[in-house]
């Protein structure tokens, strides 16, 4: 389940797009990835030590299980009451990594802008610093060793309905909007 109701990231994520990226892609990884794990007998206390697991299988039992994964952290990086500079303890991690808030913001887009084709983009906490860093289809930092702090979904059908070809606009509508600043505090105090 989605942690706020379809229409709450209006105008900024409409609702359609949260029935097509969720009630349709996510949906079907989460379909499969039963399917496969039920065939491949893995199990797993946590989501997280199941990607892992399954990243050492590869192949569709990883993608959709990875991609169940990083939806999963998508929607708890987005909130209705989101956006803008953040505040709590990653502010001080942000401005000690990337030297303010905007050049996070800057670095961060441009990282989305960098991912070629479908994937995500991540603040991760790599060796207790901060860093972007951005991974195609399934893939996710979780499975190099670091811990995810934030992600935002740069596959078209993440934007498309609402921002066309406009990935840029997207990624900074996602940053003033309706990044989880909370979430991430969340991630930097368990990393």
């Amino acid at each position: 389940e989605l942690p706020f109701v379809k229409e709450a990231l209006e105008p900024h994520m409409s609702a359609n797009t949260l029935n097509i990226h969720h009630g349709k892609h996510h949906n079907a990884y989460v379909i499969k990835g039963n399917e496969l794990l039920a065939e491949a007998k893995i199990s797993a206390d946590s989501l997280e030590e199941l990607v892992k697991k399954t990243a050492k299988a590869g192949g569709a039992l990883f993608n959709n299980v990875g991609q169940h994964y990083n939806h999963s952290f998508f929607w708890d990086s987005l909130s209705a009451s989101g956006g803008g500079a953040p505040t709590g303890d990653i502010a001080t991690k942000i401005d000690e990594a990337f030297g303010s808030y905007d050049n996070f913001k800057a670095e961060f887009i441009a990282g989305g802008m960098g991912q070629f084709g479908s994937g995500w983009v991540w603040l991760v906490n790599d060796d207790s610093k901060l860093k972007i860093t951005k991974s195609a289809n399934a893939e996710t930092p979780l499975t190099d060793g670091m811990t995810p702090i934030l992600v935002c979904d740069v596959w078209e059908h993440a934007y498309y309905l609402d921002f066309q070809n406009r990935r840029p606009a997207f990624l900074g509508s996602f940053l003033d909007n309706l990044v989880n600043w909370d979430f991430a505090n969340e991630n930097l105090a368990s990393a």
